[in-house]
Formats: structure tokens, sequence, C-alpha cells
């Protein structure tokens, strides 16, 4: 039988991309109000910070709390700043750096 390469990153790697940008996109509707299908659209270089009006000082907050919730990692205050929260992008290889850590 076949391997799975996706199962098979699950194994390596804890959780794989696909699902970590799943989670992600999630957590940005869940947490921001933002529609799902918005959200499905978004590419490495959608503005998230500075572009989003649902994404301000006080929802990054509650945004990187679900997301150490969700993944299962956690965010230090020095981890956090204005790069990786400016694209979906950024935010996404953040949130794939910390889960790799853990």
């Amino acid at each position: 039988m076949a391997a799975d390469p996706v199962k098979d990153e699950d194994d390596a790697l804890g959780m794989s991309r696909a699902k970590i940008d799943s989670a992600l996109r999630s957590v940005l509707c869940d947490v921001l109000g933002l529609e799902a299908e918005d959200v499905a659209e978004f590419d490495a270089d959608t503005g998230l910070f500075g572009h989003l009006p649902e994404l301000d000082s006080m929802a990054v907050a509650g945004l990187l709390t679900e997301l150490e919730d969700r993944l299962d990692i956690l965010i230090e205050d020095d981890d956090v700043d204005g790069e990786m929260l400016e694209t979906y992008g950024g935010l996404l290889a953040f949130a794939e750096a910390k889960v790799a850590e853990s």
C-alpha cells in the first residue's frame, strides 16, 4: 500500500501545512467575524493588520490566544511583531514555525 504523504507529514511535523492553514483560516473567521468565503480567498500576499478593519490592536490578543489553543503552541510576547501580522502568508509562516518548535 502506498504511503500517504499528508499522513507522513503529519507524523513528522505533528500537523500538516494544510491543517495549520485550515486552523488559521478558521481562527480568522471565528475571532474576527470574517466570512469563510472571503477568508478562503486569502493568499500569501493578502494584507491583514492595517488592511482588515476587524484586525485592530485589541483583536490581535484574541487572535494569538486562539491560535495557541487550536495549534497547541506557545506564543511569547517577543515573538509578536508587525511583520508576522502584515500578511496572511506571514502569519501562516509564523504559525508553521511555532508548530514545528513544539
